[in-house]
Parts: structure tokens; sequence; C-alpha cells
């Protein structure tokens, strides 16, 4: 098994190679405005420091989000190109899930919470029983409109640690690790558990939308 494994749902930039036992190499920056830029160059690190090749690729696992249009879709074309070319198979895997199976290095075991930042003062999230394990849909709220969801258990992501008022247990990990995504897909691989298709999770209408009452000037 080589997986490799990507996201871009979040201002984070994340990849990692994973060879069904541990992690390889990975490459991680935050930058919400160049996920274009730094996905294939951090493809081509993680591969040089493995001293592994494209063509030993097996699978690749790929966040579907939630997250903002533009950066989720660079993360899932990418992950789509490889696969087509390499005749490899893509595993779509919740982004949240990723953040909720790294948070196990931070000695989270229990019930928690795990929230990004969706921006217009909203997060994605989810609540979970263990790292493993999802109890609801990835949603995204107010922080203000869940605060009765999340109060009393700690919570995981940039989302949480942006409102401590309503996250008041907030930890890290705070960015999204493709070497967590990496080491879950590893793990649901071995099982046979079924992942979610390589299709972006949006759970709302882009940002860019055609204006009300557009007016039509070219000629007919």
């Amino acid at each position: 098994m080589l997986l490799l494994a990507m996201d871009t749902a979040t201002p984070a930039v994340t990849v990692a190679l994973h060879d069904g036992t541990s992690v390889l190499a990975e490459a991680d920056q935050v930058d919400a405005r160049r996920h274009g830029e730094l996905l294939l160059p951090a493809v081509d690190k993680v591969l040089a420091e493995a001293g592994r090749t494209l063509d030993e690729l097996t699978g690749i696992v790929v966040g579907v989000g939630p997250g903002p249009y533009t950066g989720l879709r660079v993360g899932l074309v990418t992950a789509a190109a490889f696969a087509s070319a390499l005749g490899v198979p893509v595993h779509g895997l919740c982004t949240l899930d990723g953040l909720a199976y790294a948070a196990q290095d931070a000695g989270i075991e229990g019930p928690f919470t795990v929230a990004t930042d969706a921006r217009r003062k909203e997060v994605y999230w989810a609540r979970y029983a263990d790292p493993r394990t999802r109890l609801t849909d990835a949603a995204v709220d107010r922080p203000a409109d869940i605060a009765d969801q999340v109060a009393g258990i700690p919570a995981v992501g940039a989302g949480a640690l942006l409102y401590p008022d309503v996250f008041t247990d907030g930890r890290g990990p705070e960015h999204q690790s493709a070497a967590a995504l990496a080491g879950l897909a590893a793990e649901m691989l071995a099982a046979g558990t079924p992942f979610l298709p390589p299709q972006p999770m949006y759970l709302r209408r882009p940002d860019a939308q055609v204006p009300k009452n557009y007016k039509v000037v070219t000629p007919r």
C-alpha cells in the first residue's frame, strides 16, 4: 500500500505519503489564497523525501470538505487527475474526520467537537464520540446557534479557537493534517470500511453568484 493524501478544504495545504503502516513524508503550509500554487510542489516534496515515485501509488486520499468553493476544488481536481492518469482509486474522507483522528495525538479520546472556520462568522462542525466515530453530519452554523450542543466538551480546529466564548475548551490540532487523513484511510482500507465519493461537500452556495436582475447586453 502506498497512499498519497491531500486536503485543501481549509487554509492548510497539506500532503502526506503513507505506506499503510506509517507516514513516510508530509508537507503542510497554511495559506488560504495559494492552494493552487502550493499543492503540486508539496506533492513533489513528499515523494522526493520518501524516495518514491507516482507510479508506485496504490491510491489517492482526498479531503472532500466541508470547505470554501475554490480551495476545496483544488485538492479534489488534483486527486481526480492523478487517479485518472495512474489508474488508481480515489478515497474521499470528510475533512473534519481528519482533524478528529489527529485529536488523539493531543490526548483527546472522549466526546469532542471539531470546528473549522467557514467565514461569514460561521463554522463547519460535527460532534464525535471518539477520534474515529462521528456522531453528527457535518454542518455549517453560527457558533452562538450551536452553543448548547457543544457546551462542556473539548473542541479542536481553527473554528473552535476563533470563538472561545462558545467553544470554551478549545485545543489543538488547529489545522488539517494529510498525515492524519492518510492514517485514518489506511485503517479504513484494512477494515474494508467504505469511503465517501470524491465529490465536494459545500454545505452552502458559493460566494460568487450571478447578480439579481442581471441585464443581458450582448446581441441576440
